[in-house]
């Protein structure tokens, strides 16, 4: 079975959509699966590589618009590959012309990460292909029930999706004995955290309002093109003395640094969050999660008084209230913590989502 995965970047560009797809081919890979990656490069070459074992086709980059890189490589490989199975990873428009144009004779399916938020002009021409590529697609995998319910686009294709979650390699992040950050020690506790880019949609503006009234620190690991406006924002606030840019930290050192955490904020304010993996990471180190209705995934995974908090986006009050109220109450925080580790070992962990996708290519290879 030769499976190929399509997306716009792969390892070792980072994001949530980037390190699901590794997670996915690598874990296919080891399960037997034939699978190669096609997405674009960051440089003007095109390379094939193989990264850790897996062949990978990064197609050069001309130039990048809306978010969407492209390259004229892209559709010269995509058409030279004859998969079993081509695997997209919705949102990137390139990819999804590239099948309407050349890929009539694989299975397709879809994972379907996000609707298409912020480019809504380019969306008004794009509508009726991603309407005509729903409609070829052999099956489409959302990462939630409710977001399969609440976008415009599944909805008429509802009998298609598949739901299954993203998952996360849980060991990685179960081993409480590690040791913890040395920031630990170097400041006053207690310690509020949030992981991911620095972009528009994180709602971090939000939570740096909300920290003018929640006592200790704030970690926040990542970067982006907002850095500079969101350290701005601390200054004015006067709150900068208690905010600490980490800057991109090292996949190995997450695990510690979630368990340096006293709660983990998610307070992103558009459905381009449209699940929260590092939610699933705070959740299997024991932190209890406080994040934000979007009528998406990030509530699916983040129960309401069970994991922890959900509250209203844009609100700062309400975020600012959320947290206290689990730094308050340390059995709280201690209970919600154990039952976030007991839900992502049960329903998120990369076995049972390598399971599901076998099960779902094998169910395509049997069809005529």
């Amino acid at each position: 079975m030769r499976v190929l995965q399509v997306y716009k970047d792969y390892f070792p560009v980072l994001g949530g959509i980037e390190n699901h797809l590794k997670l996915l081919a690598e874990g296919l890979q080891a399960r037997g699966v034939d699978v190669s990656v096609l997405v674009t490069n960051t440089g003007l070459r095109t390379r094939q590589e193989t990264v850790n074992g897996l062949p990978v086709v990064k197609c050069g980059r001309l130039l990048t618009i809306a978010s969407a890189p492209l390259s004229l490589d892209f559709f010269r490989h995509f058409r030279r590959l004859k998969p079993d199975i081509t695997h997209l990873h919705f949102p990137y428009p390139p990819g999804e012309l590239a099948h309407l144009l050349f890929g009539d004779r694989s299975r397709l399916v879809i994972t379907y990460h996000s609707d298409v938020i912020r480019q809504r002009y380019l969306l008004r021409v794009y509508a009726p292909l991603l309407r005509l590529l729903l409609k070829r697609a052999d099956k489409i995998i959302v990462t939630s029930p409710v977001y399969a319910q609440s976008s415009v686009f599944l909805r008429p294709v509802l009998d298609k999706c598949l739901v299954i979650p993203l998952a996360i390699e849980v060991e990685r992040f179960l081993n409480d004995k590690d040791n913890q950050p040395e920031i630990r020690s170097r400041f006053q506790p207690p310690f509020t955290l949030f992981v991911g880019h620095l972009r528009y949609y994180k709602g971090l503006d939000f939570l740096l309002n909300a920290m003018v009234t929640v006592p200790g620190q704030l970690l926040i690991a990542g970067s982006g093109s907002a850095e500079a406006d969101y350290r701005r924002l601390a200054d004015q606030l006067g709150i900068s003395g208690r905010v600490h840019f980490l800057g991109e930290v090292p996949d190995a050192e997450l695990p510690a640094l979630y368990r340096s955490a006293d709660v983990f904020v998610l307070p992103s304010i558009q459905r381009s969050e449209a699940f929260g993996l590092v939610q699933l990471e705070a959740m299997a180190s024991a932190v209890p999660v406080v994040s934000t209705e979007l009528g998406t995934g990030t509530s699916f995974v983040n129960r309401h008084g069970e994991t922890g908090l959900v509250v209203p986006p844009r609100d700062p009050i309400a975020l600012a209230a959320a947290i206290r109220h689990l730094l308050e109450c340390p059995e709280t925080r201690k209970r919600m913590g154990n039952a976030g580790r007991k839900r992502v070992c049960s329903l998120f962990s990369k076995e049972t989502m390598l399971d599901r996708v076998m099960d779902l290519y094998g169910q395509l290879m049997a069809k005529k």
